[in-house]
């Protein structure tokens, strides 16, 4: 220290100040140390340009504008993560498609020709391949959200922006890989013998309902994984048992055992992910159309052919005279319904806890 300053006290500097008098003292407490700070309330001059405190949770309507903002952000993080995600694989991106496509090899070989799962259902393979395509689309994207807080914290922890971007941009990766799978699954379609018609526009808004309950879902569960670890290892399990009660591998009105118990029927067929994949099958598959129950006049005689001749084809189209446990446009308005009630619920949900998320 030279003769012009020294230290006298701990947080006290002695000495003259510079362009001032040599008996001035700078010290913690005097006036002369914040002359580098404003004479405004640090609130007011936060305000006057602009900055805001990051660790609170903004005005609803103020969170759902900086979404909209930040649409470009997310279909850019979106398709950047989408291609990164198999560069390091030599298929690359082919494994977008061939991951489900073997899936559904596989379950065809035990639950189509092993289990005969296939009974009194028209064109099995279009019918499985659908339901794996749409389930695989509710599953991934599920189970993605639920880790992406703990799997993103450096990058929440050093930009601020809505931590609802990240839950959105995983369902939007796992929309980008279903629109390659479906040009996969329209191949096998029209193999199959389906014809194109009309219906096929009304996968566009049975698509958009579907993405949105996962939207609201997978934001309920990224707030939950990010609280517990314990969701992300759970989950796997859950939504596997989902998927077997959800018809993605069998009708669910072929179940002779199921005819007895309406109550149970009708749940297994309202379930949210069992009403996307009946809707886009039924808007696909004409044979689904077709053989939907009460798609034609009721008839006991007719009902009773395809119930008791399952496994002869002659028939299969009988289930058309049957009672529908739930019928289209029933079908429609509870893919409405799970749409609306879930994106609403899961956003308010994970806005609430806004402030939290990113700390650890």
């Amino acid at each position: 220290m030279t003769k012009q300053g020294r230290v006298s006290a701990p947080g006290r500097l002695s000495g003259p100040v510079a362009g001032g008098d040599s008996a001035a003292t700078v010290t913690a407490e005097g006036d002369a140390e914040n002359t580098l700070l404003p004479d405004e309330p640090l609130r007011e001059l936060a305000l006057r340009y602009g900055l805001q405190q990051a660790a609170i949770r903004p005005p609803l309507r103020g969170y759902a504008a900086e979404l909209w903002q930040r649409r470009h952000f997310i279909s850019g993080f979106a398709t950047a993560r989408n291609i990164a995600m198999y560069t390091e694989a030599r298929l690359g991106q082919l494994w977008q498609v061939l991951t489900p496509l073997l899936n559904a090899a596989v379950y065809y070989l035990i639950f189509g020709l092993l289990l005969h799962a296939s009974r009194g259902v028209p064109n099995y393979i279009s019918f499985l391949v659908t339901g794996v395509f749409v389930f695989n689309f509710t599953q991934r994207a599920f189970i993605t959200s639920s880790q992406v807080i703990r799997d993103t914290l450096p990058l929440i922890r050093a930009l601020y922006f809505p931590r609802a971007c990240l839950p959105l941009g995983y369902v939007l990766i796992e929309l980008q890989q279903l629109m390659l799978s479906f040009a996969v699954l329209i191949v096998i379609v029209l193999i199959t013998g389906e014809p194109v018609t009309w219906y096929w526009l009304l996968i566009i808004p049975a698509l958009i309902l579907q993405s949105l309950f996962n939207v609201g879902g997978g934001l309920i569960l990224a707030r939950w994984g990010a609280s517990f670890d314990d969701v992300s290892q759970l989950l796997p399990f859950l939504v596997r048992t989902w998927m077997y009660v959800s018809g993605v591998l069998f009708s669910i009105q072929t179940l002779v055992s199921l005819r007895a118990h309406h109550t149970l029927t009708y749940l297994l067929q309202i379930n949210p992910v069992a009403v996307y994949i009946s809707l886009i099958r039924n808007t696909l598959l004409a044979t689904q159309r077709q053989a939907m129950p009460g798609s034609k006049p009721y008839s006991k005689l007719m009902c009773q052919l395809y119930y008791t001749h399952l496994n002869d084809k002659a028939y299969v189209f009988n289930s058309a005279y049957c009672h529908p446990v739930v019928s289209q446009s029933s079908l429609w308005l509870w893919g409405v319904g799970w749409a609306l009630v879930t994106i609403v619920v899961g956003f308010l949900f994970f806005w609430r806890a806004e402030a939290r998320y990113g700390r650890g």
